[in-house]
């Protein structure tokens, strides 16, 4: 029991906490919170992390100072006729700070960030509050530096997640916000044309480096989950069953993907503004989908000057023809967008199953919000572009091309403005500047490897030019041609072995990496 001494002589310095301390952990929390909206008061006066951080460590830098001796001593305090034993309120606010304080990106190491001086003043505070009072002996001063010196090596090793990738790359890797541990069970929906490859192949890198099962399709499934039939468990190869990421092309079945995922999986896709991925979508199938090769000279113009003249929605390939987004998400892609009730429930249904839909036109962005909904390093969000057209098989789409072809992927086009004006809401939540940053060291870092990996100069190649036969791209028969990235012959000099694996495993095609996964599962 503390003496009624006692608790009057600091009761400035309680209230003081219990004023302060609530406003900051509630700042604090919806930093982490991933909802929309983060239910903070908005008459908090904390505006920034920094902000709430140097709350946090002034006050509990103040309570250790004055608590900790306390605590250690085990004698009567100033006369009191009551002993202040362990378990007493000192000690109890001591010990919920240091608890706080092994949990908080807040007290970084010397290296986190502008906050990180917390815990040197924390470090300050357990040498210094001893020296407060002269009747504690040397031994215990002894003690409570070596408590403090673990504390720093412990809190450097284990909260800063520091990796040889990071000091190979040149940037830092960015402690999420209470240090949350990385999500590792994952459905990645690929879609078709919208840069899903780059994201499957990070995908399959980041199971790679966390020995994580990628589910793989089955031998008579092909490198696709037997698309454009539904998905079913049936279409993953056995040796794989229970994996913990998916990111091969499919069409979405929820509930057969339930059966198969665990329990706390986040769902994911990615959608590209209709028009320009229709023009690559055109370019890409024309000899592989019916419906194009009946176009006089294949032509784009032609074929939307009257669609329903070469369409036929009953034909196995017809989904690349007409709103394909939404057919890989599971719907009907010929039901009339006119339908009010029937766009309605599906963007609904779609923004209740993925946590995150990206936009490949904001593609850092979208890694960056995916960063923050995975508690990702900055590290695993590394990327080389894939599977990229050769340049002068682009068109520029004129505005009245581009409206038509909105017009008839329509489905495809509502859902892209919907999840794009998504988007921009979370990266508001996030906050604009932090994201900015975050794009801006992931563009830096990226040219930094991109020139280790490539000695300067990058070898983008078509298919049929490139010397490692490994590393070509698929190339459908008559399509515009598909250009990779080819490594140089001596690209590995100077260069570890690690990175040197990062080098390959960035520009290897989806093929080829599945018979990697294959092997190595």
């Amino acid at each position: 029991m503390v003496s009624r001494l006692y608790l009057q002589q600091h009761s400035h310095i309680l209230k003081h906490i219990s004023f302060q301390v609530p406003q900051a952990f509630s700042f604090l929390h919806h930093l982490t919170d991933t909802s929309p909206h983060p239910p903070y008061s908005t008459h908090c006066q904390l505006t920034s992390p920094h902000h709430a951080c140097t709350y946090l460590s002034s006050l509990f830098t103040l309570t250790l100072y004055h608590f900790i001796p306390v605590c250690l001593q085990d004698v009567r305090y100033k006369g009191s006729p009551y002993p202040v034993p362990p378990g007493s309120v000192p000690c109890a606010l001591a010990a919920n700070c240091l608890l706080w304080v092994s949990e908080s990106s807040c007290f970084s190491a010397p290296s986190g960030g502008s906050s990180g001086y917390g815990f040197w003043m924390l470090l300050a505070a357990g040498i210094m509050a001893p020296l407060k009072h002269k009747d504690m002996n040397h031994k215990k001063i002894i003690l409570l530096v070596v408590i403090c010196t673990i504390s720093l090596v412990l809190h450097h090793n284990g909260l800063q997640r520091w990796t040889m990738d990071a000091f190979s790359f040149g940037f830092h890797s960015h402690p999420v916000p209470l240090q949350k541990l990385k999500r590792t069970n994952l459905v990645f929906l690929k879609t078709h044309k919208t840069a899903s490859s780059t994201m499957q192949n990070m995908m399959f890198r980041f199971a790679e480096h966390h020995n994580l099962t990628v589910a793989l399709p089955a031998d008579f499934c092909g490198h696709m989950f037997c698309y454009p039939y539904y998905f079913s468990p049936k279409f993953v190869n056995p040796h794989t069953i229970k994996p913990n990421i998916i990111a091969s092309h499919m069409r979405f079945n929820k509930k057969e993907l339930q059966l198969l995922m665990p329990k706390d999986t986040l769902y994911i896709t990615i959608l590209r503004e209709p028009s320009s991925m229709f023009d690559s979508a055109f370019s890409y199938y024309l000899n592989e989908c019916a419906t194009f090769q009946r176009v006089p000279n294949r032509s784009l113009e032609a074929f939307l000057a009257d669609p329903w003249r070469y369409y036929r929605s009953n034909e196995m390939d017809s989904m690349y023809a007409h709103n394909n987004l939404a057919f890989d998400l599971g719907k009907d892609k010929d039901h009339p967008a006119t339908d009010a009730a029937y766009v309605q429930a599906f963007l609904a249904e779609v923004e209740q199953t993925f946590s995150l839909v990206m936009i490949a036109d904001y593609f850092d962005e979208s890694l960056v919000v995916l960063r923050h909904l995975l508690s990702w390093d900055l590290n695993d969000i590394i990327y080389f572009k894939l599977n990229m057209r050769k340049e002068d098989s682009k068109q520029t789409l004129t505005p009245v091309l581009a409206s038509k072809i909105r017009a008839w992927n329509a489905l495809d086009a509502r859902l892209y403005d919907y999840f794009n004006a998504s988007l921009w809401r979370q990266i508001a939540a996030l906050g604009s500047i932090i994201v900015a940053k975050e794009v801006q060291e992931l563009q830096q870092a990226q040219e930094r490897l991109m020139r280790r990996c490539f000695n300067g100069q990058v070898q983008l190649r078509s298919s049929k030019e490139m010397i490692n036969k490994s590393l070509r791209p698929w190339q459908p028969a008559g399509a515009a041609e598909i250009m990779g990235l080819d490594l140089p012959l001596n690209f590995s000099h100077g260069l570890s072995s690690q990175v040197q694996e990062l080098c390959l495993k960035l520009v290897t095609p989806e093929l080829h990496y599945l018979n990697i996964l294959q092997h190595v599962q």
